[in-house]
C-alpha cells in the first residue's frame, strides 16, 4: 500500500475529511500538495503532514476561480513534481443554511455545482495530460451518500454530488486505457463543519438511521481514499465506495 515517491494533491484540505486524507496519504509515503480557501486551516494541515516527514506545499486558492486554480497547480507541479494522485475533496455547503428548493435562489444552486462538481472537473482536466503521457494516475472524488439517497432541503447538494458520480464513471471509462483510475468515495454522516448547518434534532434523527449507530469520523474516509490511491487498487475504476455506516442499505 506504500505511496513512497508519489505526490498527491488534496483539495478542500484545510479541515475535516480533507485534512484527515492528506495526513493519511503522507503516512502512506506521499508528498502532499494542499489547496483550500482557508489559509489558517491549511497551515495546520501542512504542519500535520510535515510532522509525518513528508514534503508539503499549501496554497490558499478559490477552487471556483479557474485562472487561480491553474496557477496553483503549476506552482505545486514546479515544487513537488509529477502530480500522480488527485483527491478532489473540496465541496460541501459550509455557511449555507438549508431551505426548501422553491425558496432558494438560483445563485445558491450555481455555487453548489461550482464547488462540488465543476471544481473537480477543472482539477482533473489540469492533471490529466501528464497522467496520460506517463500512463499512470489516480483520481479520487469525494461525492456523498446524498447522491443516492437525498433528503429534504438538500436538492442543491444532492444534485451536484450525483453529477460527480456521473463524472467519475464517464471519466474512468475514457482514461482507463492510459492506466489511470477514477473512483469516488461517498461519505455518510461525518463529523465535519457541514454538520453545524443543521439543528441538533436533525442530526439525532439522522444518526438513528445509521445501522452502525454512530457518526463517522474523517479518518473513516481517509482509509478508503488510501486504498483507492494505492497500487493495490489498480484494477478498481469507475466505482463509488459508500462509507456511511450502512445507512443506504435500505
Amino acid at each position: 500500500m506504500s505511496l513512497e515517491g508519489k505526490v498527491a494533491v488534496v483539495t478542500g484540505s484545510a479541515t475535516g475529511i480533507g485534512r484527515a486524507c492528506a495526513v493519511r496519504l503522507a503516512q502512506d509515503g506521499a508528498d502532499v500538495g494542499l489547496l483550500d480557501l482557508n489559509a489558517e486551516g491549511l497551515a495546520e494541515t501542512r504542519a500535520a503532514v510535515e510532522a509525518e516527514g513528508r514534503r508539503c506545499e499549501a496554497m490558499a486558492v478559490d477552487l471556483t476561480d479557474r485562472d487561480a486554480l491553474f496557477a496553483a497547480f503549476e506552482s505545486l507541479r514546479a515544487s513537488l513534481g509529477f502530480l500522480e494522485i488527485l483527491h478532489n475533496n473540496a465541496g460541501g455547503a459550509a455557511g449555507v443554511r438549508p431551505k426548501p428548493f422553491a425558496e432558494s435562489d438560483p445563485e445558491q444552486f450555481d455555487r453548489f455545482v461550482a464547488l462540488n462538481l465543476r471544481a473537480a472537473a477543472d482539477c482533473s482536466r489540469i492533471v490529466l495530460p501528464e497522467m496520460i503521457e506517463r500512463r499512470t494516475g489516480r483520481i479520487i472524488n469525494t461525492s456523498s451518500e446524498r447522491a443516492f439517497q437525498s433528503a429534504p432541503l438538500m436538492i442543491d447538494y444532492s444534485s451536484a454530488k450525483a453529477g460527480l458520480i456521473g463524472f467519475t464513471k464517464a471519466l474512468a471509462l475514457e482514461v482507463a486505457e492510459h492506466g489511470i483510475t477514477v473512483n469516488a468515495v461517498c461519505p455518510g454522516i461525518i463529523r465535519t463543519p457541514l454538520l453545524d448547518n443543521f439543528p441538533p434534532e436533525h442530526i439525532e434523527r439522522a444518526v438513528a438511521s445509521v445501522p452502525a449507530g454512530r457518526i463517522g469520523e474523517p479518518e473513516d474516509i481517509a482509509h478508503a481514499v488510501s486504498y483507492l490511491a494505492s497500487p493495490g487498487a489498480s484494477y478498481v475504476t469507475g466505482e463509488h465506495l459508500l462509507v456511511a455506516g450502512g445507512r443506504t442499505i435500505h
